[in-house]
């Protein structure tokens, strides 16, 4: 490793939090997998490594030179971000090879305190949730999975965690971007159109694009789609939170870094879908350690 790297590397490794040294509290459990908050600079570094593998390497995004240097994916959000890590307890080696998926997870109060939610950057989130003075927001991001464990029981896992931090931190909305590959919205007008014709948040829940980034996704007549077809022609991440409940927003947004085409995802707790609050329990106890 060279200097300038280890200069870099002790430079980021300073801006994230310090953790206690103590037992490490699993939030689920399915098979040999397990799924729990990140703990310490080595866990947070290895959950960007993670990104990066699956950003860079295989999705082609273009970081900084500092991260693209360093192959992690990281920037100032991680500091003070919760990150969530599926791990496979069957694989030898330590942590860095046992993680297998990843969130990043960012409370209203921390939002509030550092400067801001992410998603700002894109999507007008604090108007949202200044229209909700009496709710506690968090927000999804940087959701990835190793291709070998893009399954239902890895996605189960990690809305098992998400779930479960959300009741320990008494939270009342969740929201995120959720991407389509590609730079191009036209290029996914069947599913965009769908979206925007059948799950459009609306009323106090409705989130525009930031002024003079936003793409219309209302691109084809609905009546014109196949739900069948619009369904399968969505990433599983998004069908996923279509399954619990979620709105989405009515425009697209296109990240260049990423080399994506971002919709907004809105989830209220209370809308959840009675049948999965069932299925991961009211408690979040149904797939706890």
């Amino acid at each position: 490793m060279s200097i300038a790297v280890d200069t870099i590397l002790g430079a980021r490794r300073a801006t994230l939090p310090a953790f206690p040294s103590e037992k490490k509290k699993l939030l689920g459990r399915i098979g040999n997998l397990e799924v729990r908050v990140a703990e310490g600079t080595r866990e947070i570094e290895a959950a960007q490594a993670l990104r990066y593998k699956v950003f860079v390497e295989e999705m082609g995004a273009k970081l900084p030179a500092d991260a693209m240097q360093l192959k992690r994916d990281f920037d100032h959000f991680d500091a003070y971000c919760d990150h969530l890590l599926v791990i496979d307890s069957a694989i030898d080696g330590d942590i860095e090879d046992q993680i297998v998926g990843t969130y990043r997870l960012l409370t209203q109060d921390k939002a509030l305190r550092h400067g801001g939610f992410y998603s700002q950057s894109e999507y007008d989130v604090d108007a949202l949730v200044a229209r909700h003075p009496g709710k506690r927001f968090m927000e999804l991001g940087r959701s990835c999975v190793l291709p070998d464990y893009r399954n239902k029981r890895t996605i189960e896992l990690l809305w098992q965690g998400n779930w479960a931090y959300a009741l320990k931190h008494d939270v009342q909305a969740m929201f995120g971007c959720a991407s389509f590959h590609g730079h191009r919205p036209h290029a996914h007008a069947v599913a965009l159109s769908f979206l925007a014709g059948m799950s459009a948040a609306r009323d106090d829940w409705r989130v525009d694009a930031i002024e003079g980034r936003g793409v219309s996704m209302d691109m084809m007549p609905i009546e014109a789609i196949q739900a069948r077809a619009a369904l399968s022609a969505m990433p599983p991440l998004i069908k996923g939170y279509l399954r619990l409940g979620a709105m989405t927003s009515t425009e697209a947004v296109v990240d260049p870094d990423f080399g994506t085409t971002d919709i907004l995802i809105i989830l209220p707790v209370g809308q959840i879908s009675e049948r999965y609050v069932n299925h991961y329990g009211s408690d979040a106890g149904r797939f706890s350690a």
